[in-house]
């Protein structure tokens, strides 16, 4: 009994993870090799939990000729979003899009930042293809994912 007491209160102090944080889905964005017909670069969008990858997405994440510009400090120049955490919003209708907002956990001036189709990207992550838009946020619904990380 004092065993299971003390690691409900190690739980609640914050010196122990939660099970269920173990087990929680993040969203990964990566740069790839590949490149769409005009020569934008193609970013992969991923489902990850425990070092797996759940489902992956092909996405947009600025346009060829911005992918070198200030990515942390320069609002609205269309460059890629800057590596980091971000706070992932619920889906939500956006017009005749779906709209998954932002939220850096880093300090930058960069503000507005999303997820929601479009092509070319200019400084969002855009999924270009409509469906696998819906797909996607039927996943960031399903697995209650609140967490996206830019690696490159």
């Amino acid at each position: 009994m004092l065993r299971v007491f003390a690691a409900f209160t190690a739980l609640l102090l914050g010196s122990m993870p939660a099970a269920s944080a173990a087990s929680e889905a993040t969203l990964v964005l990566k740069r790839t090799s590949a490149s769409f017909p005009n020569g934008d670069p193609r970013w992969q969008l991923q489902l990850m939990r425990e070092g797996k990858v759940l489902q992956s997405w092909t996405a947009a994440a600025s346009a060829r000729r911005h992918q070198a510009l200030d990515r942390l400090w320069t609002p609205g120049n269309g460059s890629p979003l800057p590596r980091g955490s971000y706070r992932l919003g619920l889906p939500e209708p956006w017009g005749r899009d779906i709209w998954m907002q932002l939220d850096p956990l880093f300090a930058t001036r960069r503000s507005g930042l999303g997820i929601h189709n479009c092509y070319p990207g200019v400084g969002c992550i855009c999924i270009p293809d409509r469906q696998q838009l819906s797909r996607l946020a039927d996943a960031v619904r399903r697995y209650q994912v609140t967490r996206l990380r830019v690696v490159d």
